[in-house]
């Protein structure tokens, strides 16, 4: 991936996403270059990443049930009674599909900007990280301080966030996706190790 292709890539966003979800994606596209440039990954690739997280969301839910089921990507339990967080997955196969992103790393980024994961990369931990603290964002009063945080010690601010997440799921009735607590657990579980 280079310049011409991100360059491609946005022009496409532009036309596949709404307004408001374009500027979003530019936000977390900017947000995330800026943080590989400071963490020492590849800022082509995170922005990339960035441009493409969001490239299923404005699928209505039986459009990304029929290109899982069409493509047989698998659909988890979760995934069935909320097909909304398909839009990850389906992101992550559009991504090469569509797109032409070889990259498995860039796709992982895109697959587990939702719900993070265990173990997660550089590329991983900055996308999930810079789809919550890009600019436009605006629902936690902790984020002027997770943003300073990001540029300092990812695993804190990716920590914050999933406590924030989990703690806003736990307000209301939306469900918990499974693999959001085993991240908040595995991180909670690496920082105790650490302290």
């Amino acid at each position: 991936m280079n310049l011409q292709d991100i360059a491609r890539i946005r022009k496409e966003m532009e036309k596949e996403l709404d307004a408001k979800r374009y500027e979003h994606t530019l936000g977390v596209a900017y947000t995330a270059a800026c943080l590989a440039m400071c963490h020492g990954e590849d800022p082509v690739r995170a922005e990339v990443a960035g441009l493409l997280h969001d490239s299923a969301k404005c699928f209505d839910n039986e459009k990304r049930i029929r290109i899982c089921k069409k493509n047989k990507l698998s659909i988890t339990e979760s995934e069935s009674k909320n097909p909304f967080l398909l839009h990850a997955k389906v992101g992550a196969f559009l991504a090469e599909d569509k797109y032409g992103v070889k990259d498995p790393e860039i796709k992982d980024a895109i697959l587990y900007h939702t719900t993070g994961r265990p173990r997660m990369g550089l590329l991983e931990k900055i996308i999930y990280i810079a789809d919550y603290i890009e600019p436009c964002r605006k629902q936690s009063l902790k984020l002027p301080e997770i943003r300073k945080i990001a540029f300092v010690d990812l695993d804190q601010a990716l920590l914050m966030i999933l406590s924030e997440i989990l703690h806003y799921l736990n307000t209301t009735s939306e469900p918990i996706d499974p693999m959001t607590q085993l991240t908040y657990d595995y991180y909670m579980k690496e920082q105790k190790k650490t302290t």
